[in-house]
């Protein structure tokens, strides 16, 4: 099994990267939201030029952020930095959207996004549509190699309804899915397996990554101390910004019903927020880097315990050989920011005992 983290990017985010590598981690997987985070593609090439082995992903990149044909290139730059050690992971996109007030894009568009990406970096001349048109492009000068479209960039995509999980099996791709146990990541799992096999394909082929925000706690320490909070903490929260600016924007994540009043509580500060017509500005500070003030009453122990990935040393080890004995290739935890280096230490510890 492959064991990756996720970086709320920064242009530091290469001395996190470089210490993941010593520690045996297999992935790096940078944030694409910009306006809480540094820029994606900068980060991971900083990252490129400072380790050897650990691969390097977009973690993951929302389409709208920049034109296809951009984005094509900055992988195959990568690329030509890191050969063969690039992944490009895509999604809808959440974060990075509504930190603009703007929804999901439609699985259409990730779909025709995906193509064209995918054929450029595969040296194709590709139909593109822009501004009105459809225009033919390709890499024109490949053969001068300041690119790198020779080495493989395997592709993995961001899904968590049925409808994306059709898509990643049509598509062939790696899948990608949030968890907070055991439990319900094999259930997951589960979907995808049925997709995957509708479309024709063998189990076995496919790469399934389990991504997880939370917490190694010490033996006897409470769920709700000031460190597992913080490294915790944020995880939880998100779920809580999407609640509450549900109406605007639509509702991505299930209330689990023993939290429901505090999710309702938490919408009622968030009508506060000012301005009205851009709340989303003040709900998503510190998205799943850090938990503000007036969140901090909301993300209690049980909700810690209940909705992220968090335990000791030995509860997590079984979590981890059960999602393992299931099918999935890859665990990848949220390194908080500003935690990043201990978390580092703290997983080390748990995965090589799986």
């Amino acid at each position: 099994m492959d064991f990756g983290i996720q970086l709320a990017t920064s242009a530091h985010s290469w001395k996190v990267a470089k210490r993941a590598e010593e520690l045996g981690f297999t992935h790096a997987w940078f944030y694409d939201t910009q306006l809480l985070n540094a820029e994606m593609f900068v980060a991971m090439g900083a990252a490129a030029m400072q380790t050897s082995r650990i691969r390097l992903g977009t973690g993951v990149l929302i389409p709208s952020n920049r034109i296809a044909p951009v984005a094509a290139s900055a992988l195959a730059s990568l690329n030509a930095l890191a050969p063969g050690r690039i992944d490009f992971a895509v999604g809808t996109g959440f974060t990075g959207r509504r930190t603009m007030g703007l929804p999901a894009i439609k699985l259409a568009r990730l779909e025709e996004y995906i193509g064209v990406v995918q054929g450029l970096i595969a040296g194709e001349t590709v139909d593109w549509s822009e501004e009105g048109g459809t225009h033919k492009i390709r890499f024109i000068n490949p053969e001068i190699k300041v690119i790198n479209i020779d080495d493989l960039i395997p592709l993995h995509v961001s899904a968590f309804g049925p409808r994306g999980r059709k898509l990643t099996a049509k598509l062939e791709a790696g899948w990608m899915g949030s968890i907070r146990n055991a439990q319900s990541a094999n259930a997951n799992l589960a979907d995808m397996h049925a997709a995957w096999k509708e479309a024709g394909r063998d189990v076995k082929d496919l790469y399934a990554s389990a991504v997880a925000g939370g917490c190694v706690m010490r033996e006897g320490e409470p769920a709700d101390s000031p460190r597992v909070k913080a490294q915790a903490g944020p995880a939880a929260a998100i779920a809580f910004h999407a609640y509450a600016e549900a109406d605007e924007l639509g509702l991505l994540f299930p209330v689990p019903p023993p939290f429901q009043a505090r999710f309702d509580a938490y919408r009622e500060v968030y009508r506060k927020y000012q301005p009205a017509d851009a709340r989303y500005l003040q709900n998503h500070r510190g998205h799943l880097m850090f938990l503000r003030p007036e969140e901090q009453e909301f993300i209690t122990a049980d909700v810690i315990r209940g909705m992220t990935f968090t335990g000791t040393r030995a509860e997590l080890v079984e979590q981890l050989q059960a999602i393992k004995a299931a099918g999935y290739r890859q665990f990848a935890f949220h390194a908080r920011h500003g935690h990043e280096i201990a978390m580092l230490e703290d997983w080390a510890e748990v995965v090589a005992k799986v």
